[in-house]
Formats: C-alpha cells, sequence, structure tokens
C-alpha cells in the first residue's frame, strides 16, 4: 500500500514573496477605501458650505429687495424707522437660521475615515494573531 506524498511545503521565499504581495494588495484595497470615505465627506462638506454661501447670499438680497418694499408697506400703518426696525430684525433671523442650518451640516463632518482605520486594525491584529500562532 502506498502513502500520499505529504503536502508540499512552500519555501521561505516563496513565503515571503505571499506576504510581499498580499501586503501590497492589502495596503491599496485600504487606500481606495480610505479615498473613497473622505471623498464622501468632502462632497458633505461641500453642501454644508454652499448653505452657509446661500444663507450669505439670501440676506443681502433680501436686505437689498425686501428692506425697501416691506419698510414702505409697514410705514403706511407704523412710524418709518420702526418699520424700518421690524423688516431689518426679520431679515437677520432669517439669515441667521439659514446660517445656523449650514454650520450644523459642516460640523457634522467627519473627516476621519474610520472604516479603514478600523479594517487596518483588524488586519494588524489578525497577522499578528497569525505570527504568535505559528510561533507557538
Amino acid at each position: 500500500m502506498s502513502h500520499p506524498a505529504p503536502p508540499e511545503q512552500p519555501r521561505p521565499a516563496e513565503l515571503i514573496n505571499r506576504l510581499a504581495e498580499q501586503t501590497s494588495r492589502l495596503v491599496r484595497d485600504e487606500l481606495k477605501l480610505a479615498r473613497a470615505e473622505l471623498t464622501a465627506s468632502a462632497k458633505k462638506g461641500g453642501v454644508g458650505a454652499g448653505l452657509l454661501g446661500a444663507g450669505g447670499v439670501l440676506a443681502a438680497y433680501g436686505f437689498a429687495a425686501l428692506l425697501v418694499t416691506a419698510i414702505i408697506a409697514l410705514a403706511l400703518v407704523l412710524p418709518a424707522w420702526l418699520a424700518a426696525l421690524i423688516v431689518t430684525v426679520v431679515l437677520f433671523l432669517a439669515a441667521g437660521v439659514a446660517a445656523l442650518l449650514g454650520k450644523k451640516k459642516v460640523e457634522d463632518l467627519s473627516l476621519r475615515p474610520d472604516r479603514t482605520i478600523d479594517n487596518v486594525t483588524r488586519d494588524i491584529d489578525e497577522v499578528k494573531g497569525h505570527i504568535r500562532h505559528d510561533h507557538a
């Protein structure tokens, strides 16, 4: 009866080559993931910045256009100075709300690639586990 030949063990040089290839592939994949996460965060930041800008533009146009018409309309029933004060306060409140909404969008951004960091940490732990297991 013949015994099957034991599986051939890879040579150390071959193992080192495999390790280098797999490490290189892993690093490339993690960098791709980090890039994707940062791109998504940057897009959200663009929306927040756009809302901040829109708040500023609305405040400027609103101040110029509505100020005159609202003051004239209110001046029909109130003293002109009071009409101007009321319109000014309302417009600045609206501008403040828009600016706060935009600020919140920007503050909610996370520029830290959390998934990538978690993956790399797991990968390092796994490699350490294999090294400990192989030396035991």
